[in-house]
């Protein structure tokens, strides 16, 4: 109550400053994404992988088929991706877990055109991607706002207005209770609230799932900038050339010389079941992240150029196929 509001092109000039040149990137149509594994899926080997890539690739040749259907102009550009974890558990090495995708992939007859580090979703060289994005991170005030702290203070995100908590004093007035309330309501309320990080006892910080992701989303989209420039352009590299250490690898590694762009005007993920919640939460954040008016412009522009009709919205650039 009583805060002032920060407007999104505010929040979108602080870091590079009103003068700072925004440089375009090159756009692929669809950044198709290969699915994403826990450690446990890699520990299982690569039959593990292969049945996964068995899985994703009628999704994946239905995405690809979809998206040269759409296009009027010019030929087609898809790039796929695969998005390794390696912030959570450090496991094995770069080198033996991708040229372990790779021939998984090719055995379910998919290319793997770039590979991405999570921990590149919170750092990347000189850049705290994470942060970066958490600073441009608009609170939706709700209805009737009940003084809940700012989301940079709680580190928690939610798409409406929690029920009030009850007393626990004998003394206190007994609250009616109320239930929560989404902003966007249709009908009746999912009311969703995310945690977006954790901070550690030695003063870090430990960015949830949801947030890397919905960082990684809008790397794809092409809608990141740092001081006007983008963020982790693709290391041209083979599997076999990779690092045996996940600290000297870079944070995106493109491995088909021939590849579209790894950015693109929308993207699509083949994810199993079990991320469906991740997913919702990272589809919360993303309404809430004020981007780069003059990238989001870019796009914008281009994508009409090339007679595509793009939505102004982030979340409505993202698809899915939950297997």
């Amino acid at each position: 109550m009583g805060r002032s509001v920060t407007t999104a092109d505010e929040l979108a000039t602080e870091l590079g400053g009103p003068s700072a040149p925004v440089r375009s990137v090159a756009l692929s149509h669809l950044s198709l994404e290969l699915g994403h594994l826990y450690m446990e899926d890699f520990n299982e080997g690569e039959s593990r992988l292969r049945q996964h890539f068995d899985r994703v690739r009628p999704w994946a040749e239905t995405a690809v088929r979809q998206t040269e259907q759409s296009i009027t102009k010019g030929r087609p550009r898809i790039s796929t991706c695969f998005l390794i974890d390696d912030y959570f558990t450090r496991f094995s090495s770069p080198r033996e877990v991708v040229t372990m995708l790779v021939a998984a992939a090719g055995a379910a007859g998919l290319t793997i055109d770039y590979v991405a580090r999570e921990s590149g979703c919170a750092r990347a060289g000189e850049v705290d991607v994470a942060r970066l994005v958490q600073e441009h991170l608009v609170d939706e005030p709700a209805e009737g706002a009940n003084g809940r702290p700012a989301t940079g203070v709680t580190g928690w995100l939610s798409n409406g207005e929690r029920s009030p908590g009850t007393s626990a004093s004998a003394m206190a007035a007994p609250r009616q209770w109320r239930p929560p309330r989404q902003s966007a309501v249709r009908n009746h309320s999912i009311f969703v609230d995310v945690e977006l990080w954790a901070d550690q006892p030695d003063g870090g910080r430990l960015w949830s799932c949801p947030f890397l992701a919905a960082v990684w989303q809008l790397q794809r989209l092409g809608l990141l900038r740092h001081l006007g420039h983008p963020i982790a352009d693709p290391v041209p590299a083979t599997p076999e050339t990779l690092p045996v250490e996940w600290e000297m690898m870079a944070p995106i590694v493109q491995l088909n010389p021939k590849a579209a762009p790894m950015r693109a005007y929308r993207t699509f993920t083949a994810l199993d079941s079990r991320f469906l919640p991740i997913e919702l939460a990272v589809r919360t954040i993303l309404g809430n992240v004020a981007v780069d008016p003059v990238a989001a412009e870019q796009v914008l522009k281009r994508a009409k150029g090339e007679g595509i009709d793009l939505p102004d919205e982030t979340v409505g650039r993202i698809g899915y196929a939950f297997l």
